[in-house]
């Protein structure tokens, strides 16, 4: 048996594996005796499982091209390894902590290994190979921290290969990555008190890079990790709805009804060009109304004309991340929304979206619009697919290979936004009943300052001197955190603000005063994740989430002391920001 790469490479040659140890369609195999050694292959298109009833003591070999699912009857394994060469492997569930040590899963030509049920602490002492065409691992964090430190994860290159976490504690906002040599650590954190989420060591493949340093999952553009969040996990969705009107040398065509080998248009340089599709996919998405709008899974819905005279056609169903093509750049949808021609569809709460790739990421046309096909960066595995399939993997791609360049500047966004906006009012039929609903937030420039003690008791400033805010630190208090409103910039300047950051108040130096001694605390100024504060920035400040713990030290008994804390900058806020449940308790001076 031999098995070829999408180019028609071969990749492994295998001799002696028993007829019966070779999945061909969705038949299983099924091996009732205990197994000192053995081959087993799942040949592409194939859906049979694996079930192995008895024990696998080592030295199994698995070549996984298929859909298959390895069912084990132990739940102590050593010693296997796993080719997964273009195709999907789980394990059945009840796999303890550890159960794979001292195996090898080898994930190449954009193969995929999906923990499922299992949690990623299965891995715990087994390696983790990324090949050549890429791959993807797929771990359930159980709404606990993932912590990978005991797995080993080998030839790793950002540009092709993805690892997901999935079940994550709460949303993603940033991520720091530091190492020497070929070893990176990824530290993922999120939530308003920048909660750790999953760290885990990679070592990259060769001629790959990584640089070390705090980013932000939530920009498009200062995100190397191409990290995004959504229900509980991590995926990147450029998307369109069902009835997404393709156009195809033969007129319009129904997004869902095109399959592998269509024929559609694409356009370059404004001239159109006949391109065949190589991958159609959907996939079902359930909103999440707890999140903002532009996390939680809304479509975006495009009100017929609302660029231009016909533009769109009609209505367009979008996801948030989708990208416009506009002025020569792709422009994410979420970044247009207006709340009257271009807004969230809350309205839809559950739907089915879909993709459609071409050989080369391509402008094309959907609903009169120009749009973009599908890029794989690496989440082709969360959709399913249609039609027959033409190669095993691919190469996973990066902004790098687009049809045009991604554009999420203000200075050019902002421009097209105000084009949109003022043309709502006399061109688009507008149905309030969908748009935005309900009054306009009332916004402020006042952080509400005020620090909140470890033991409950509210600190307003007693005195404030340009920009250094004073605190007076009654006996016994050994850390309290610097409360503010906080809001996030796309929201309360504009969407054509690439930030979606909740920030509260920039600060600066944070100096202490107390039993005679002076100390500057400096743990907001580490390149680490810290409960209520944003991640750092590059220079020596940093932005709160609205609630930033700053830990006070030793402290001697019976002591007042006094906080000084240098603002930098603030933040336009909205005035109904929910902060914290306080207690009443206030010491020193509001003002």
């Amino acid at each position: 048996m031999t098995i070829k790469d999408s180019t028609g490479s071969t990749l492994y040659t295998l001799s002696g594996v028993p007829t019966g140890n070779i999945i061909t369609g969705s038949d299983s195999v099924n091996v009732l005796a205990s197994l000192l050694g053995g081959t087993y292959v799942s040949v592409p298109g194939s859906t049979g499982d694996i079930n192995i009833l008895l024990n696998a003591l080592s030295a199994v070999n698995f070549y996984i091209g298929g859909d298959t699912t390895v069912s084990l009857g132990v739940s102590a394994i050593s010693g296997l390894t796993l080719n997964v060469v273009g195709g999907q492997l789980s394990f059945s569930s009840g796999l303890v902590a550890s159960a794979l040590q001292g195996s090898t899963i080898n994930i190449s030509q954009g193969g995929t290994y999906v923990s499922g049920s299992n949690l990623a602490s299965v891995l715990t002492g087994s390696t983790i190979n990324f090949g050549a065409g890429g791959g993807t691992l797929i771990l359930n964090g159980g709404g606990t921290l993932i912590d990978l430190s005991g797995t080993s994860i080998t030839n790793y290159n950002p540009a092709k290969d993805t690892i997901e976490l999935q079940n994550t504690v709460t949303a993603i906002s940033g991520y720091t990555i530091s190492g020497t040599g070929s070893s990176r650590t990824v530290t993922l954190f999120g939530g308003n008190n920048n909660t750790q989420i999953a760290t885990y060591t990679v070592t990259l493949a060769s001629g790959a890079t990584l640089a070390d340093g705090t980013y932000n999952a939530l920009s498009a553009t200062n995100n190397p990790l191409k990290i995004t969040y959504s229900n509980g996990n991590t995926y990147i969705g450029v998307c369109f709805l069902a009835d997404s009107m393709i156009r195809t040398p033969s007129g319009e065509t129904p997004i869902q009804d095109l399959r592998t080998g269509d024929e559609i248009l694409a356009w370059h340089e404004g001239t159109p060009a006949v391109r065949k599709v190589i991958w159609t996919g959907r996939r079902q998405a359930t909103t999440n109304p707890s999140l903002p709008d532009d996390q939680a899974g809304y479509p975006i819905r495009i009100l017929a004309n609302a660029i231009a005279e016909n533009v769109p056609h009609k209505d367009m169903l979008i996801t948030a991340e989708h990208c416009l093509f506009m002025d020569g750049r792709f422009v994410p949808a979420r970044m247009l929304v207006n709340g009257s021609s271009i807004f969230y569809d809350r309205s839809l709460t559950s739907y089915e979206y879909f993709h459609v790739e071409t050989r080369e990421h391509s402008v094309i046309m959907a609903d009169g619009m120009l749009t973009e096909s599908y890029l794989d960066t690496g989440n082709r595995h969360t959709f399913r697919q249609d039609g027959e399939i033409l190669a095993i993997g691919g190469q996973h791609k990066s902004w790098e290979d687009a049809a045009a360049p991604l554009e999420v500047s203000r200075a050019f966004v902002e421009s097209l936004y105000r084009q949109i906006e003022a043309r709502a009012l006399t061109h688009c039929q507008l149905d309030k009943s969908m748009a935005s609903t309900g009054q306009t937030p009332q916004i402020t420039e006042d952080p509400d300052l005020h620090l909140l003690a470890s033991d409950g008791q509210i600190i307003y400033p007693m005195r404030q001197t340009k920009d250094r805010v004073l605190f007076m630190i009654p006996p016994g208090i050994s850390s309290v955190r610097l409360m503010s409103r906080a809001s996030r910039p796309c929201d309360t300047i504009g969407p054509f603000v690439d930030d979606r950051r909740a920030l509260g108040v920039l600060v600066g130096d944070i100096v202490f005063f107390d039993s005679g001694n002076t100390t500057d605390l400096e743990a907001h100024l580490e390149h680490q994740p810290l409960d209520g504060w944003a991640g750092p920035e590059n220079a020596r400040c940093r932005w709160t989430t609205g609630n930033g713990l700053i830990p006070l030290g030793e402290r001697a008994p019976l002591h007042f002391g006094v906080l000084s804390i240098t603002i930098l900058a603030t933040n336009t806020y909205f005035t109904d920001t929910v902060l914290p449940e306080e207690q009443t308790a206030r010491w020193g001076l509001k003002v």
